[in-house]
């Protein structure tokens, strides 16, 4: 014979029992692996980016290749900037 031992639904929450060891109340989330920086120059590095839309449309618009035009603009953008170039490290 199976006995019935669900809480009922309308069980006031003081009765119910109290969680256990084993209970996911408390259960942390292991902590994210520390990113390094690669050693080696241009490695593409997968990264999630939030964009205007309109901004995104232009880079789409000329078909596939769009993440290589943004990457080019940004890679432009940070040389005015003051990124240092591979030629500039070379001198």
């Amino acid at each position: 014979m199976h006995v019935n031992t669900a809480i009922p639904r309308n069980a006031p929450q003081s009765t119910w029992p109290a969680p256990g060891p084993s209970s996911r109340v408390e259960e942390k989330k292991p902590a994210a692996p520390e990113i390094k920086p690669s050693a080696l120059p241009r490695v593409r590095e997968p990264v999630s980016l939030r964009i205007d839309s309109d901004v995104l449309e232009h880079f789409q618009a000329d078909g596939p290749g769009w993440q290589d035009r943004i990457n080019d603009a940004l890679r432009a953008a940070a040389i005015a900037g003051g990124l240092a170039t591979s030629t500039d490290k070379e001198t």
